[in-house]
């Protein structure tokens, strides 16, 4: 493609090549949890039938995934930020081969499998976070956001998919061990690929209690914080119970995959659009109409569950999710990098954003514990997720008041949008 006619369709933006390897990566990374990641859960829960194990199992992966944080966070001071990418995905292979020759089966078994996943999402997400924040700039920000959504739905779409149809068509343990290998050659051509990243080491030392201090100065970060919890209040039980409730509706791998390819074909088109149009000044309707709608789609589960509804809700939380994570995310981004000191504590900063998500989800899969212990699941599943569900909503009401200035004059930490909240200032500039 020509020059002129690639900065037509980009619209001029500045595209590097660490943003293009960074992409690719996170498009691997999507299609091998796309391949496996949705059938983990259905595979523990085919070993017991037993909610309690699932609950479990993704309250060991919450828990470790902030303890992996820190650890990230402390090495990426002091070692190649690349390097921790690569030890996140190396811990996640580990965990691929333990569940081929592990297994579920008992409550030990389901917590060293919850462990392992949670350490190794844990490493590679603050790495990759923190190199998403230091290849893109604000005018590349929602491109990347967006683009990668992009990938990540087409991920979506062929991952689970081909998945189905290699299970279904196989002896059962068979299909699964064929899924769980491929995803362990995908994320070492995914590691192999890192490589070609330039280096980014951080230097000074690990200050993540200064940065959680600074959440008393700094109301527009201590709002992106509140909002952080709010998503993982939701996150942390709806990204299992779903899953499950597709192959009990249908006792088949393959209508799972059919849902992930219905949803993830709409979330391609949508993360397309969004993208593209959802500018800096309609970030917050965005972010209002995705919560919204996410909210509203609940009431699809909680009567009367059949398949049909289950591929209605999976369409509109499609529409939805891009709709709010891709100006949310930038946002996040945006008000980081305004913050104190965002040049040299960019890895804190990310840090302290997980604890908040994974507290929420903490507090979600706990609560869906006590819930089952203390109820009966048909009346106490609906409920809560009515309750967990509003977890998105909220996101609009924490971030509403955050305002963004757009100045010429750049920082240390290369973002241009000064971020300010009604009736107080952001944080000092690095």
């Amino acid at each position: 493609m020509h020059r002129k006619t690639l900065d037509r369709v980009l619209g001029n933006i500045d595209i590097t090549k660490d943003l293009v390897m960074l992409l690719v990566i996170g498009g691997l990374y999507a299609l091998s949890i796309a391949l496996s990641n949705t059938f983990v859960n259905v595979y523990l829960w085919k070993q017991s039938g037993e909610f309690m194990d699932l609950a479990l199992y993704n309250l060991a992966a919450v828990i470790c995934q902030p303890i992996a944080f820190l650890l990230a966070g402390r090495l990426s001071k002091k070692i190649d930020r690349v390097f921790v990418l690569r030890i996140g995905v190396a811990i996640l292979s580990l965990f691929y081969f333990s569940v081929l020759f592990i297994g579920g089966g008992s409550v030990f078994k389901i917590l060293i499998l919850g462990a392992l996943v949670g350490l190794g999402l844990g490493f590679y997400w603050l790495a990759f976070n923190v190199l998403t924040f230091e290849v893109t700039e604000p005018d590349t920000r929602d491109f990347f956001n967006g683009f990668l959504g992009l990938l990540t739905s087409f991920a979506g779409m062929i991952g689970p998919l081909a998945a189905g149809i290699i299970i279904t068509g196989m002896e059962k343990s068979t299909g699964y061990t064929v899924i769980f290998s491929v995803s362990l050659v995908i994320f070492v051509v995914a590691v192999f690929l890192s490589m070609t990243l330039k280096k980014r080491n951080a230097k000074g030392r690990f200050l993540i209690r200064r940065i959680l201090e600074e959440k008393k100065q700094n109301r527009a970060w201590s709002r992106i914080l509140n909002a952080h919890f709010f998503q993982g209040l939701r996150e942390g039980t709806f990204v299992f119970v779903i899953v499950v409730w597709v192959y009990t509706v249908t006792n088949s791998e393959l209508a799972l995959g059919t849902y992930g390819l219905v949803t993830s074909a709409t979330q391609l088109i949508i993360y397309y659009a969004a993208g593209r149009l959802i500018k800096t000044k309609l970030r917050k309707k965005a972010i209002l109409v995705g919560g919204l709608i996410l909210y509203g789609a609940i009431f699809l589960l909680v009567f009367n569950l059949t398949f049909p509804k289950l591929i209605l809700y999976g369409i509109l939380i499609s529409i939805a999710y891009p709709m709010l994570l891709v100006p949310y995310i930038s946002l996040t981004y945006d008000v980081i990098g305004k913050a104190w000191n965002a040049g040299e504590m960019r890895v804190e900063y990310m840090v302290v954003r997980e604890l908040y998500l994974n507290s929420g989800r903490i507090v979600s899969v706990l609560s869906f514990i006590l819930a089952i212990q203390f109820f009966t699941e048909a009346y106490s599943i609906p409920v809560l997720l009515l309750i967990l569900g509003a977890g998105h909503a909220c996101i609009y009401w924490c971030v509403r008041p955050i305002q963004f200035n757009v100045s010429k004059a750049s920082t240390s930490s290369g973002v241009e949008a000064q971020a300010k909240e009604e009736g107080g200032t952001g944080g000092s500039n690095a």
